[in-house]
């Protein structure tokens, strides 16, 4: 069978002596700060009332968040067994293993805590972080391809790859497909939704648009993606991807149905969406 072979990248960008870049670091980093960029861009429309400095401080939070939310969810979502047991492991990052549903709620934590202490309008400052995330997320899975790792079901399609994990197997390249669904379709999606639609005058909505987004375009990804080889399949087929991904697309519609005109639109007599 026609296959691919994998594209022989080195998974560490510069190494000198104990020193070593490593793409998917980059990736976190790259993400986090054009994500940062992008969000003073958004800024200049919100209703979130969030200056350039504030913004600068938050971005500290979003990135403890990130980190420390991503791993703590992949030790508690994908291996609680192991790490009951090597316990000092979890706090071995440098070794991998990450989990976007747990970064997503540390986000969220910080989202919550930050507006809170600089008395900011929690939904509003959450939409402009979920119109950005769609940028990490993108870099995130080309990182995942680049190391060779989270690949996909086995595959008789022509673009089917030869991975290093199981170079015997053709198998779909699912984290280019997830970059290009949770990241470059989902980020298109955000700005059309940003720019186009009534929904950023709602805070929350923006918001309940990315949560349901993302559920839907990884719930579609994962039916090409291998599931982790100690967890398999949950039940009947359905991955723990799936597991937890179905929920936020429920999540993601009740906010954007339950969302109402911030304050100032509703003050005026504008009719919602406006």
């Amino acid at each position: 069978m026609f296959a691919l072979a994998f594209p022989a990248i080195d998974p560490t960008l510069v190494e000198i002596g104990p020193f070593a870049i490593r793409w998917y670091a980059l990736a976190y980093i790259a993400g986090i700060l054009l994500g940062w960029r992008y969000a003073l861009h958004l800024l200049k429309s919100s209703s979130a009332g969030i200056d350039r400095g504030t913004l600068d401080d938050f971005l500290v939070w979003a990135t403890l968040g990130i980190v420390l939310g991503g791993r703590l969810g992949y030790v508690l979502f994908y291996k609680i067994g192991y790490f009951l047991h090597h316990p000092v492991e979890a706090l071995y990052v440098w070794q991998g293993g990450m989990s976007f549903h747990g970064g997503l709620l540390g986000v969220v934590l910080a989202v919550c805590l930050f507006a809170r202490q600089r008395r900011l309008r929690v939904m509003a400052l959450g939409d402009v972080v979920a119109c950005v995330a769609p940028v990490g997320l993108f870099l995130g899975r080309v990182a995942n391809f680049i190391n060779g790792e989270l690949f996909g079901r086995p595959a008789d399609v022509a673009w089917a790859v030869l991975f290093p994990g199981d170079p015997e197997t053709p198998r779909h390249p699912s984290q280019l497909y997830e970059a290009a669904l949770e990241g470059a379709l989902l980020l298109a999606a955000m700005r059309f939704v940003w720019t186009h639609t009534p929904l950023r005058r709602r805070p929350g909505a923006v918001t309940g648009v990315f949560i349901a987004g993302y559920g839907a375009a990884r719930s579609l990804a994962e039916i090409f993606r291998e599931p982790d080889a100690h967890l398999g399949f949950i039940a009947g087929g359905v991955t723990m991807g799936q597991i937890l991904s179905f929920p936020m697309i429920a999540l993601g519609l009740a906010l954007v149905a339950l969302a109402k005109p911030a304050a100032e639109d509703a003050g005026r007599g504008a009719p919602a969406g406006r």
